[in-house]
């Protein structure tokens, strides 16, 4: 029997009171890929922000990676949140410390003590993500597409269920949009983590084609397809 990691049944999702997204139903499996596209201003970061824990579910049923979202309260989210990962599109790097001490800072953030576990979980992400040597470099000796694989391995630190994308490839030229698309497909089949992935990059969809959920008119279309534009 598949493992659902996120289950929306019958959701009615709000933001600042306004229902943005009705009656959402959808099941999402470890492992699997799923693109989430659709115009800005369609709820897909509302949607987002709902698997997060950033917006509270009040109507309707969900789960995220064992996490009722119905109980979900300012206490528990910071626990769903160390099962998911976050990739960003501008990266969101602290400047001012090298690759290892960022990456030290989350775990440090997310509760973990032990400087040699620390430092066996960072070598093990870099290596994942192919930045085995680059621990040492500062986010600004480095390319976009490194500091995207950078953000890729502090997504992975805590071993997550799900990896929420956040147009990943945005600021990305075509060539390093792909070993990025390669790099999360790579994680989603060899770790079996779930990963979403919001993109309006229809070229990269073209490319690496994956089941897609479409922001609509107030719904969610599962397996939607799209005119590549």
């Amino acid at each position: 029997m598949p493992e659902a990691i996120v289950e929306l049944k019958n959701a009615n999702i709000y933001q600042s009171g306004n229902l943005i997204l009705e009656n959402v139903n959808i099941n999402i499996n470890k492992g699997e890929f799923v693109y989430l596209v659709g115009k800005t201003g369609t709820g897909k970061s509302s949607l987002l922000k709902t698997l997060y824990g950033d917006i509270s579910l009040k109507e309707g049923k969900g789960q995220v990676a064992g996490f009722d979202l119905l109980q979900m309260d300012w206490k528990k989210v910071p626990y769903l949140r160390r099962n998911l990962g976050v990739v960003f599109q501008d990266f969101q790097l602290l400047t001012d410390r090298n690759v290892n001490d960022n990456l030290k800072f989350v775990l440090k953030a997310t509760g973990w003590k032990d400087i040699k576990l620390m430092d066996e979980k960072i070598a093990d992400v870099l290596d994942k993500v192919g930045l085995k040597s680059k621990g040492f470099k500062m986010p600004f000796e480095m390319s976009g597409g490194e500091q995207q694989r950078v953000d890729v391995a502090r997504a992975l630190l805590n071993s997550p269920k799900l990896i929420l994308a956040d147009e990943p490839t945005g600021n990305l030229d075509p060539e390093t949009s792909d070993e990025i698309m390669q790099l999360l497909f790579r994680i989603s089949k060899d770790y079996g983590t779930t990963i979403i992935m919001a993109t309006h990059d229809y070229m990269v969809i073209n490319k690496f084609p994956a089941r897609m959920l479409k922001t609509e008119k107030g719904k969610v279309i599962d397996n939607a397809t799209i005119a590549i534009q």
